[in-house]
Parts: structure tokens; sequence; C-alpha cells
């Protein structure tokens, strides 16, 4: 395949289908994640709290919030790479603050979500990278 061919603003639609699909993935991770908050911030709240963090309830809201616009940027494709790039942060700093090292003497199975993390990083990249695609997509906050 030729650099033009790579660059060319054409998709298939097998292409088109794999990124409105990746989209509607990356919003429904980020939509179970906020529905749980709401459903039970108080629990969310204590969460944070045994990882030691201060202000855990309004540290819960302001998780709860960021994951409302991250659904919203990834359901509309508007403000798409910077959405996937502060998701990508988010990501990270989730998997080491509630999954990191210091959890996998206790229970093994940490290190597993804490690996998850850097596998949905890659696909928050790899998006932030390629954007929203050409259909369904808000051309907010995009340089093309």
């Amino acid at each position: 395949m030729s650099l033009e061919a790579a660059q060319s603003p054409v998709q298939s639609p097998w292409q088109t289908a794999a990124i409105l699909v990746g989209r509607l993935i990356f919003a429904a991770v980020f939509l179970m994640a906020v529905t749980f908050k709401f459903t039970d911030m108080g629990g969310t709240a204590g969460y944070i709290a045994a990882a030691g963090f201060p202000f855990p309830l309004f540290l819960a809201w302001c998780a709860a919030l960021l994951e409302v616009i991250l659904v919203l940027c990834f359901l509309t494709g508007a403000f798409f790479t910077p959405a996937a790039l502060v998701a990508a942060v988010y990501v990270v700093f989730l998997g080491f603050a509630f999954h990191g090292p210091s959890h996998w003497a206790g229970n093994q199975a940490e290190f597993g979500f804490f690996v998850d993390h850097f596998t949905f990083l890659a696909g928050l990249l790899f998006a932030a990278v390629h954007g929203p695609g050409r259909v369904l997509a808000l051309k907010l906050g995009s340089a093309s």
C-alpha cells in the first residue's frame, strides 16, 4: 500500500463500521462507569477514600462529570481527539491508583486489572490519532 493510499480520505464500509463500533465501545465503557457512580455515589466515594484520596465525594462527582463528558464526545465525535487523550490519561491514572503494584501482593487478579488499563490506553491512543471517522461525527474541536 502506498503512502497516498494510506492517507486517502475514502473509507471502506468496514472501516467506517469499525470506527463507529469503536466509538460506541468507548462510550459504553464510560457510560457503565458513570452509571455505577450515579447508582451509588457513596460507594464510589468509599472506594476513593479507601485508596487514600482526600475529598472522596467531591472526587467521585468530578469523575462522574468527566465520564459524562467523555461519553458525549465519543458518541458525537465532537472534540474527539482531545477527549481520547484525556481519557487515556484518566485510564492510566485509574490503573495505577486503584490497581497498581501496591495492590498485587494482596490479590494477583489486580495485576490483570492493571494490565487491562493499558490495552484500553492503546485503543484510546490509536483513536486519538485516527479521529472519529467521517460518518456521524461532529467536527467540533477537530483540526480537519
